[in-house]
Order: structure tokens, then sequence, then C-alpha cells
């Protein structure tokens, strides 16, 4: 099954900007420890995983009666902005949350996908 993996602020007591070359380099160390996990895994794969940027540079679309809108920032409603997400393969969901713990202290949110065939 594939579970978009959503990691939630910056997963770190400081904004990674704050942090010392040697934090920022033991946070990268742990994501490097995650994907060398997932690839000795049977059964688990990262699909695809990216950081992603500040917050205030995001744009939200929204439709209303056919008519496209764009704002700047994140969504009004979200408290802190996503600070990056993978999508993995695994067998199931216990799985996914064993190798996540090596990962640097994000809120995590795991949503399993639909297979959708167009």
């Amino acid at each position: 099954m594939k579970y978009l993996v959503l990691l939630i602020g910056d997963g770190a007591e400081k904004p990674w900007p704050d942090q010392t070359e040697d934090e920022q380099a033991a946070a990268m160390a742990k994501f490097g420890a995650f994907s060398e996990a997932c690839a000795a895994r049977d059964g688990v794969e990262i699909l695809a995983g990216e950081a992603l940027s500040d917050p205030r540079d995001a744009t939200v679309m929204r439709t209303t009666s056919g008519r496209v809108a764009l704002t700047d920032g994140p969504y009004a409603e979200v408290i802190e902005g996503m600070g990056g997400f993978y999508l993995v393969e695994s067998p199931d969901l216990d799985v996914l949350v064993e190798l996540m713990k090596v990962l640097p202290p994000y809120d995590i949110q795991i949503h399993p996908t639909v297979d959708v065939t167009l």
C-alpha cells in the first residue's frame, strides 16, 4: 500500500535557519537513516520525498462557482507549515510507523493513498 507522509513544522525545537551546522547535520543524518532503513526492509520503498520551502512561499488555489482564485501564503487554517513529505510503499501502517521513528521529531500525518485508474 502507498502512504503519503506529511512532515508538519520543521521537526526541531528551533527553526532550520537558526540551527547550527552540527544540528542541521544531525537532522540530515536522521533522514539518511530513514532512507537506509526503508531500503533494507522488504516491501518498503520511498517513491518520492522532498523538503518544502517556507510556508510563506506557498500558493493556495480555490475554485468557487467555476472561478479560480490564487492567494499567497499557506492555507489559512494551517497552524504550522509542511516541512516536507514522503510517498512510501509499505506492506502496512505498522511497518511504516516503526521505520519513521528514526526521523526528526515532526508531527506527522500519514494518509493511505487510493488507487484510482483513469
